[in-house]
Formats: C-alpha cells, sequence, structure tokens
C-alpha cells in the first residue's frame, strides 16, 4: 500500500535533498527547497529517517525558481537548478558547516563560497547508446542507468555543445547495434579532446567517419579506447593545458579542473597560503596546477603516484622559464606516504588527493613540525575526517574556503588551511 506524507521542508541535506519531519522523524525528498510544503510518497524508512519520492508540491517555497534547462528532472545532474542564487549560495556555505561540525570543528573559518558560473564546465563524460533508429546521447537519470537524450546543457562551454550534433550523428553511424560507449570531451588549450571508450574494435570506414568528424569540427586529437587499448584515430593538434603560463601535454581524458574559474580559485587560495614560507611539498601533484604558481616563488617538491600526469608535468618543466627549483618524484603516497622526518624539510605542505581523501598521509603530517599545511579537497566527508587527524595533531584551522566548479550539484571542493602554533 502506497504511504503519502504532507511535510513542510525546512532544511537541505548533504546530498542536496529536502528534510522535513514527520512524528519526530526525519523525512528526505528530492528536489525540494526549505519552505515547500509537499506531498511525498514513501520509498523507503531506515534508521537515520523516511526516505520519500516527490508527488506534488501543496504551497512552493519563495526560494524555488523555474529551472532553464528542458532536461531538468530528467537528467540526473544539475538537480538543485530550482533554488535561486541566494539559497544556492547559503546552502554551500552550510554544507561546508556541515562537515566541520560532523568532526566538532570550528565553524567561523568559512569564507564565502566561490562559484563557477553557467556554460563554464571544459570536461564532460557523456555516454551513447545505439538503438534501432536513434541514438542515445546524454547523461544518466539519477541513482539510474536509464539514459537521457540530452540536446543542451547550462554548465558545459559552448565549444564543447557545439560539436554534439555532429557527434551525434558519427557516432550513429559508427557504433554497432545495441553497443555503449563513455566519450570523454575536454577542452585542452589547443581545442576539443576526446576519448572514446566503447569494448568494439574499428574498421576502416569507422575510423574515417572519424577522421571526417575531427576535421569538419576542429576537434584537436579523437583516440579510441577498447578494453584498455587506446587507438589514436587522429591527432591533428597535440592537446596541451596551460597551467601558471607552462604547456603541459594532456593524455587522452586526463584529469584537469573541471572550471577555469575554479582552477583560478584553487590556486589563488592556495598560493596566498603558501607567501612568507621558502620550501614547499606539493603531494598529489597531478599535472603541476599547484606546483607551477608555487614554483615561481618557492622551492617545490612535486610527489605524484600515477606515472601519466607526472610524466607530463615533467615535460612541461623541461620548457618553462622563470621557475624556481622544482624536483618531480614518483610515489604511491597510499602506500608510502611521506612520514614526519620526511617533511621535516619543508615549511608548507600541499596535498590535493583524490575523493577518498589522504587519512596515510595525514596522519604523518599530524605528527610532523611543518609550519603550515594547505588540504584541498573534492570531497568534504574525507576532507573532515583528514580535518580532525590534523587538528588532534596540533594543528589550528584557520580558513575554509568552499569552491564550487559543479554547479546545482552536491559536489562541493574544499581548501582548508591548517597552521601549527
Amino acid at each position: 500500500m502506497t504511504e503519502i506524507l504532507e511535510v513542510k521542508i525546512t532544511a537541505l541535506g548533504a546530498q542536496g535533498d529536502g528534510i522535513g519531519a514527520h512524528d519526530g522523524t526525519p523525512v528526505f525528498v528530492p528536489g525540494t527547497a526549505p519552505g515547500d510544503l509537499v506531498r511525498a510518497v514513501i520509498s523507503e524508512k531506515r534508521r537515520n529517517g523516511i526516505y520519500t519520492q516527490l508527488e506534488a508540491i501543496v504551497e512552493p517555497s519563495a526560494d524555488r525558481i523555474e529551472p532553464g534547462c528542458k532536461h531538468f528532472n530528467k537528467c540526473g545532474g544539475c538537480q538543485l537548478q530550482f533554488l535561486s542564487g541566494d539559497t544556492y549560495r547559503r546552502w554551500l556555505k552550510e554544507r561546508a558547516e556541515m562537515t566541520l561540525s560532523h568532526r566538532g570543528l570550528p565553524l567561523d573559518v568559512i569564507a564565502e563560497p566561490i562559484i563557477s558560473p553557467p556554460k563554464s564546465r571544459r570536461r564532460v563524460a557523456l555516454k551513447a547508446l545505439q538503438m534501432p533508429g536513434r541514438l542515445i546521447l546524454g547523461f544518466n537519470e539519477r541513482q539510474s542507468h536509464k539514459l537521457v537524450d540530452v540536446t543542451e546543457c547550462p554548465v558545459t562551454r559552448e565549444e564543447i555543445l557545439a560539436v554534439l550534433p555532429a557527434l551525434r550523428t558519427v557516432l550513429k553511424s559508427v557504433l554497432k547495434k545495441r553497443m555503449t560507449a563513455d566519450i570523454h570531451l575536454t577542452l585542452s588549450g589547443t581545442g576539443v579532446d576526446m576519448l572514446v571508450d566503447s569494448a568494439m574494435e574499428l574498421d576502416l570506414a569507422a575510423r574515417e567517419q572519424l577522421v571526417d568528424f575531427a576535421n569538419a569540427e576542429d576537434i584537436a586529437a579523437i583516440h579510441w579506447r577498447d578494453q584498455g587499448f587506446v587507438d589514436p584515430v587522429i591527432i591533428r593538434r597535440e592537446p596541451v593545458m596551460t597551467l601558471s603560463g607552462v604547456r603541459v601535454p594532456l593524455a587522452p581524458a586526463a584529469f584537469i579542473q573541471a572550471t577555469e574559474d575554479g582552477e583560478a580559485a584553487l590556486v589563488r587560495e592556495v598560493v596566498t597560503a603558501c607567501e612568507g614560507y621558502a620550501r614547499v611539498a606539493d603531494l598529489f601533484c597531478g599535472l603541476g596546477t599547484f606546483s607551477f604558481p608555487l614554483a615561481k616563488n618557492h622551492q617545490v617538491l612535486a610527489v605524484e603516484g600515477a606515472k601519466q600526469p607526472l610524466e607530463a608535468l615533467k615535460l612541461g618543466l623541461n620548457q618553462a622559464t622563470g621557475l624556481r627549483q622544482v624536483l618531480a618524484q614518483h610515489r604511491d603516497l597510499y602506500r608510502r606516504p611521506m612520514t614526519a622526518d620526511e617533511l621535516a624539510a619543508f615549511d608548507v605542505v600541499v596535498f590535493d588527493p583524490p575523493r577518498a581523501g589522504a587519512k596515510e598521509q595525514a596522519a604523518e603530517l599530524a605528527k610532523s613540525q611543518v609550519k603550515r599545511i594547505v588540504a584541498v579537497s573534492c570531497n568534504p566527508n574525507s576532507f573532515g575526517r583528514d580535518a580532525r587527524t590534523l587538528v588532534d595533531g596540533g594543528y589550528i584551522l584557520e580558513k575554509l574556503v568552499p569552491v564550487d566548479q559543479f554547479l546545482w550539484s552536491p559536489h562541493l571542493e574544499l581548501v582548508g588551511v591548517f597552521t601549527r602554533p
């Protein structure tokens, strides 16, 4: 029997779901804003609350606006597009507060969020499915494997959107029936770079069609990955990124910050936090997003466990001018974190790990005498854990800056500045 509740939404949770209450029990309702009065169908009852699906909005909140994208409520992205700008900004700060309060950390250190604007996302991952008579190209529905055929996207750069109609056409010709593909599009410094990941070997006709597509749409490069094997279909221009004036080669689907605005904000916060210190260790350095700007005024040790980005960083260093001493080191910081004794050679440590965080490295940092630590994170949950470790080791969290590169979504990056008294 279907159970329906009428709930007044009073807050937004960490994943952007509206939260109300029924007989004292929290009720989670996706797609709602504080102030909404809604009817919701119960999906599941758990220890921490009642999970529901929105049936109807009885009385809309004053914080609710009309979403601008026609795919809203179908596409799994941009699920908070219905929030007014002020409400969304306020929730981002509350999301950072949740992270700190959950770990018993001070809340008065949180700065105002820095938010990337619409039409700024420079890397996207699309999915394609060859159906009888048509090709579906788009994103998954929320918490579903069902694809939404996307013809517009309010967060993606125009340069990427411009190639989608022709991409749809060429994939319809190239992909075999019922075949799927993951398409990674990155706007590099030399144009759009494309990696297609599909368990299908290309024949000559398919190659020729992809080459024609690249020439017609001015695509920098196309690679096709079949069960791990990467095939360079066409490289018209080598994809590169310019990081603080240094040109760095970009491997297919390599990680870069999602938006230029977000990258600039992160770099600004990191560089500012390191001012006045001489020796910096940049851990989980990737392509050198922080290493290159820091190397203008600091001696830098750049440490990375993945060989491909580290080799790209080294190639960038070989051509760079105006930098101080930079030493690049290959090291798996999960298996072999830098020890407290090794860290004694540095005044500041910057670390920007993947979503899992840096549990082992944070433990060594907590035992060190490094004067300042700058923690950059794409996962508030792992950031909170690592921050608690540093504070328990004697560090003071002086500042926390929320940086939003994934507009209208629950994804949030944080920059925390820690100092040892």
